[in-house]
């Protein structure tokens, strides 16, 4: 067991309530039954195609022979399967060759198989990005021209952004596009480094959606723009001057190639300018935007696979008995028994599950920024900015340390290969750095989404919680959890106006602590999602549901929470509203 469908089922249909997205026409066609139909074939691909694979394809990682990634023998069969069921651009619509499907159903659907086997995850979604850019922004030769082997799982497609000199900061961005003769198409000449599936023998073409600069473009991220960049010149299958100069050997994640690419090496590499010139990075900030929560739900799938391989371990494994039984002629218990190592589970199981919650409703957020109107969508696309960097960094840090819990409850048989977990730990670490490290988004939540629109993202929060806060109000059970969210979250108000207050005195102390800040918030709304889970298992109890183990798991889950992590936010904002500004001062020579 890699995953729980019964908690799947409760956080898409009790607890973020995905059905009433088929309110709406655009995904009028669907209900529950649908829902349910693409789950099972999600998680048919999960079983049968990718977990036999996860230990193979990290054993195996892919090869670089003669300027070619070989990948997985494997990961044909399982592209093309991606492609011919439709999964690549399932959302799309249905002119398109698409389902209609909303992002919510498809993102569930992609945590399945992220939980199954990470590597084998990536590809296609990928590729769906890619082609939504072109979609979105393209013209409609570009359209007929690209996406319809994107979407039959032909064509892999790729966002290509980073450079050796130019990772985070794409200011510096050096990748240059030379205009020709023929309209819209370009010289392309640079490099990039760390593409995922940038190139493979799984499929006949990769198509990249590059960043670069044209000659006499403004400075900086003003002057960039967004390029169709193929592997191969369509139509012929000739070389496009696209070299693949290396392939990067990872610590985990190692079933997915990650390429070093050289364009234009022999000033034959030609690129399709999409959209208009200089805004390709608000175009490409689209894919990223939809990558980094789906960083989160990759690192919350990891997550939850190593949680039930150490469940199902603690529950077998015997290993001493209860704490004050000394007669060492009773058996052994299992150590499931042991108060420590149900702290440990606990751990797991409250923030994969109180993770999968928030990010299943960023995906809602986004399907209502799709197709609703008015203030609905705007309330919507606000609070989906604010929660993105949260959805995308505390999955991915916490992950690190629930799948290091995973190895401790499994001991020394941890730290082996005989189980997965080990594997698990090192595919973990890569979240907190792709898609934007921490800090990054540390700094993008706190000097950017909680200050737009004059903190318009983040009252809209605040009555979120609240209006749950109110309803779990209603149930005497739950009154002590309520006021103490309501606590921490005055706390919250009062610490983030205390920073605010620095922001056009001292910018450098005002962001210093941006990452800690991104924690102190990330803690609260996951808070605040595991009081949404204990008011539905709540509820679900009075009524005497016949799932009590189910429902009383989610409960003590909460009680966890709140215990032993919502507590974190006092030390973390003792040191955000502290005067001591310890690493602006410290200087690079006292190291």
């Amino acid at each position: 067991m890699f995953y729980s469908k019964r908690d799947l089922h409760f956080q898409l249909f009790e607890n973020i309530d995905a059905l009433s997205l088929t309110s709406f026409d655009y995904f009028k066609d669907h209900n529950r039954e649908t829902f349910e139909m693409v789950l099972d074939a999600a998680d048919q691909i999960g079983v049968t195609s990718l977990r036999p694979l996860l230990t193979e394809m990290d054993r195996n990682e892919p090869q670089l022979v003669d300027g070619k990634i070989i990948v997985h023998e494997g990961m044909k069969k399982i592209y093309r399967q991606y492609g011919e069921d439709g999964w690549i651009n399932a959302c799309f619509p249905y002119e398109e060759g698409g389902q209609q499907l909303p992002n919510t159903i498809q993102a569930a659907a992609g945590f399945i198989w992220q939980a199954a086997n990470y590597s084998a995850s990536v590809y296609p979604f990928l590729t769906s990005g890619a082609a939504n850019l072109i979609r979105t922004f393209g013209s409609k030769e570009l359209i007929d021209r690209f996406t319809p082997n994107m979407y039959n799982g032909k064509w892999q497609g790729t966002m290509a952004l980073t450079e050796p000199d130019a990772g985070s900061s794409l200011t510096d961005l050096s990748t240059s596009a030379t205009p020709t003769d023929t309209e819209s198409v370009y010289k392309i000449k640079g490099q990039k480094i760390y593409i995922s599936c940038g190139d493979h023998d799984a499929c006949e073409n990769v198509i990249h959606l590059m960043l670069a600069r044209i000659k006499g473009a403004p400075a900086g991220v003003k002057g960039i723009s967004m390029f169709v960049v193929p592997q191969k010149r369509t139509g012929t299958g000739d070389s496009n001057d696209v070299l693949t100069e290396g392939l990067y050997h990872k610590m985990g994640y190692k079933g997915a190639p990650i390429a070093h690419l050289m364009m234009g090496s022999n000033d034959g590499c030609e690129g399709f300018l999409v959209g208009e010139l200089n805004k390709g990075l608000s175009y490409m900030f689209q894919m990223m935007n939809e990558a980094r929560v789906g960083v989160g739900m990759n690192a919350a799938a990891i997550g939850t696979a190593a949680y039930y391989t150490s469940l199902a371990y603690a529950k077998e494994r015997p290993q001493g008995r209860k704490i004050g039984e000394k007669d060492p002629n009773q058996p052994q218990i299992p150590i499931i028994g042991h108060a420590d190592v149900k702290r440990m589970l606990l751990f797991q199981k409250s923030i994969v599950e109180g993770s999968l919650s928030l990010l299943l409703y960023c995906a809602k957020l986004g399907d209502l920024v799709h197709v609703a109107e008015g203030q609905e969508n705007d309330e919507a696309s606000l609070l989906l900015d604010l929660l993105t960097p949260i959805a995308k960094s505390y999955p991915s840090e916490m992950c690190c340390l629930t799948t290091s819990a995973a190895v401790q409850v499994l001991g020394g048989a941890g730290y082996t290969t005989d189980f997965p977990v080990e594997q698990y730990y090192r595919e973990a670490r890569i979240h907190p750095i792709h898609e934007g490290t921490t800090g990054i988004h540390g700094l993008d939540l706190l000097g950017r989404k909680v200050l737009m629109q004059d903190g318009k993202a983040v009252k809209i929060f605040v009555e979120k919680i609240m209006q749950t806060i109110a309803k779990a109000k209603v149930e005497s059970t739950l009154i002590p959890f309520a006021e103490k969210l309501e606590k921490y979250l005055q706390r919250a108000q009062q610490t983030s106006v205390h920073l605010i207050a620095k922001a056009g005195k001292n910018p450098e102390e005002f962001l210093a602590d941006a990452t800690l800040y991104l924690e102190y918030l990330s803690i609260l709304t996951i808070a605040w999602q595991w009081l949404q889970q204990g008011l539905i298992a709540q509820k679900n109890l009075s009524k005497g549901s016949l799932e009590k183990d189910f429902y009383q798991g989610k409960i003590m889950c909460m009680r966890y929470f709140f215990e032993y992590e919502l507590v974190k936010m006092d030390g973390v904002g003792k040191r955000l509203v502290s005067e001591d500004v310890v690493t602006v001062e410290m200087r690079g020579e006292w190291f």
